[in-house]
């Protein structure tokens, strides 16, 4: 019996599922900046074998590096979605530099019971050493040079409301514990973030998004705390298949809106090229003709 033949580009076939870690990067907040919190623990040793003058400077010092420690984590992973986004504004409080900073005083108090200019020369090299390791935080605002800076910022603060959103459904289908959940919401995460991709390419396309990215991503927020709240304790079928039908529909529906923001794109474009056209025509300037590659005829 014959059998039709079908393959990857043949007509009728689906698309090949999204991977949810397309257009993603290793995240940065992980080894050299977790280490931090391993290696001021001797501290803590050395302070409960001192004076009490000496325990005191090394639990301040522990506590310096332990914060400088978080706050270092904390701005590797601003400055990854800052890097992740064409346009975002610079992080609000530069964490990595006040990492820096409070390495330095830490390591200036674990040596005040050296002599001579030991903590200075420690605070120095925490500091510089610090910068050199993890950098400092960005410091100016990217993607929005030579453009509407007030449609700019309606953008960023968009795009910015709607990864809170994605990042609380993280937080709560995390609570589960089922791996298969937690993969469905990154795929359907994936397909938001290209729609936020789109509006920050052209960002005269928030306002046909503005509805997916407020009203029905902070509805697909709400169900999914809700779900997450539920099912831990019911491991209801039903209802898990219901969240999943939801997820489906929705990602249904945004590719559909991102697909369409993306052909109204290519609309504008070819209009602005027959534009040009028509006014190079009316001007008398004629096409420049392309040369025949090597070895092709005329």
């Amino acid at each position: 019996m014959a059998h039709r033949f079908g393959g990857r580009y043949s007509p009728g076939t689906p698309a090949p599922q999204r991977s949810p870690f397309r257009g993603r990067r290793p995240a940065r907040a992980a080894g050299r900046a977790n280490a931090m919190f391993i290696v001021p623990l001797p501290l803590v040793l050395r302070g409960f074998f001192s004076d009490p003058a000496g325990l005191a400077l090394s639990l301040a010092a522990f506590g310096l590096l332990m914060l400088a420690a978080w706050l270092t984590r904390e701005g590797l992973r601003a400055e990854d979605a800052w890097a992740a986004r064409k346009i975002a504004r610079r992080p609000a409080v530069p964490r990595k530099i006040l990492g820096s900073v409070l390495t330095g005083a830490g390591l200036f108090l674990a040596g005040m019971g050296d002599a001579g200019g030991a903590p200075l020369i420690f605070a120095a090299l925490g500091f510089v050493l610090h910068s050199l390791a993890f950098g400092i935080d960005p410091l100016s605002d990217k993607g929005m040079e030579g453009i509407d800076s007030f449609q700019n910022s309606r953008v960023a603060r968009a795009v910015e409301e709607a990864e809170k959103h994605l990042a609380t459904m993280s937080e709560a289908i995390q609570r589960t514990g089922e791996r298969g959940l937690v993969a469905r919401v990154e795929h359907f995460q994936a397909t938001v973030r290209e729609m936020l991709r789109s509006v920050e390419e052209d960002p005269r396309d928030l306002t046909a998004a503005r509805r997916y990215l407020v009203v029905y991503l902070m509805g697909a927020r709400d169900a999914t705390v809700k779900f997450a709240d539920l099912y831990p304790r019911s491991r209801d079928a039903s209802a898990r298949q219901d969240y999943e039908t939801l997820l489906a529909d929705l990602e249904t529906h945004f590719a559909a809106r991102t697909r369409a923001l993306m052909q109204d794109d290519r609309t504008d474009l070819d209009v602005e090229i027959e534009v040009l056209r028509d006014r190079l025509h009316r001007e008398g300037i004629a096409p420049v003709p392309v040369a025949p590659k090597t070895g092709e005829t005329a």
